[in-house]
């Protein structure tokens, strides 16, 4: 495996800045933030896939400093409601494809996107039960008329670009977001379908992420692995459940809240994940997303490599050298 890191955290400083901080740590990969959510602080394709001294000097940097890219991530919602809305974060995720195509790189990472209700609505509508059962036909038409379409397409436009995999981050408030939605859209869509696997969203939700990766695992269907922690409040949780509103700043009054690897779960727990992605055959990247408010982006990132660099298995198996 490779310990990686998504550097939007470092969006501040520039590419090279970032890998000269990053490299010395023992980060092995990069992923970069191309469009919608994660910003293009650090590969922008408006500029790179139209200048090729720009482009050549990016590529530069990254072999200055031996940094292959894991994936491209342009995460947003390409469905969204809004049609101004999701044609932004539409030609953001198809930029990112060319980028990737540009760079020799087979994976973007996204969201699934979310549609509102009907070809009226000007939000989204994020479907999480089943009665009354208005509910399920939202879902339905919300799946037939938008979300596999859209994928159908795009799926299509990646591999005429030579990008094989896009990972979905299994995200509340999206269409995908566990793992039946995950298999649902793979199955509907096509294997270029798969997870990029963050178990910080599924802790919350009541998911084992060690299940999740052996029944998503079985199915080929892990692209990527998103490293960060998820504390449960168990007061709050008591009190309200998981389902919470609350904004992300009033971290005392919350169900749950976004941790640097390490502090929501212990090592063994990070060790189950490893060894359940081994058993699985993933054997690629543990790439780091900081969104700890508890803890600053220098100290976070820098506990969060310390605490990977113990958990994962960087080396292959010698066999069962002692039977």
């Amino acid at each position: 495996m490779k310990l990686g890191v998504l550097t939007n955290l470092m969006g501040a400083k520039s590419l090279e800045e970032t890998l000269s901080v990053l490299k010395p740590l023992g980060v092995q990969m990069v992923e970069l933030g191309c469009g919608g959510y994660p910003g293009k602080d650090h590969c922008n394709p408006e500029l790179l896939l139209s200048d090729e001294k720009a482009l050549q000097n990016f590529k530069n940097v990254l072999a200055k400093y031996e940094m292959p890219i894991s994936a491209l991530s342009c995460h947003g919602n390409p469905i969204h409601p809004n049609k101004d809305l999701a044609a932004m974060y539409d030609k953001d995720i198809r930029n990112g494809i060319l980028m990737a195509e540009k760079l020799g790189v087979h994976q973007i990472n996204t969201f699934s996107g979310c549609p509102g209700d009907s070809e009226g609505s000007q939000y989204p509508n994020w479907v999480t039960c089943s009665w009354p059962e208005d509910y399920l036909a939202i879902k339905k038409w919300q799946w037939e008329e938008k979300l596999i379409p859209y994928w159908t397409n795009l799926v299509k436009f990646a591999k005429e670009h030579g990008v094989d995999k896009i990972a979905f981050e299994l995200h509340p408030g999206f269409c995908v977001y566990n793992t039946s939605t995950m298999l649902e859209i793979r199955e509907a869509v096509g294997p270029e379908l798969g997870a990029n696997l963050d178990p910080s969203h599924l802790w919350w939700q009541g998911m084992d992420p060690v299940m999740v990766i052996r029944k998503l695992g079985e199915a080929g269907a892990i692209f990527h692995f998103h490293a960060k922690d998820t504390r449960v409040d168990k007061y709050n949780t008591a009190v309200n459940g998981v389902l919470d509103t609350g904004h992300y700043g009033n971290v005392s009054d919350r169900s749950w809240v976004f941790r640097t690897v390490g502090y929501g779960h212990d090592a063994d727990v990070w060790k189950d994940m490893v060894s359940m992605l081994r058993k699985v055959g993933y054997d690629y990247v543990m790439s780091i997303e900081h969104e700890d408010s508890l803890m600053g982006i220098s100290e976070g990132l820098t506990k969060a490599v310390r605490f990977l660099q113990d958990v994962m298995v960087f080396e292959g198996t010698d066999g069962m050298w002692w039977a």
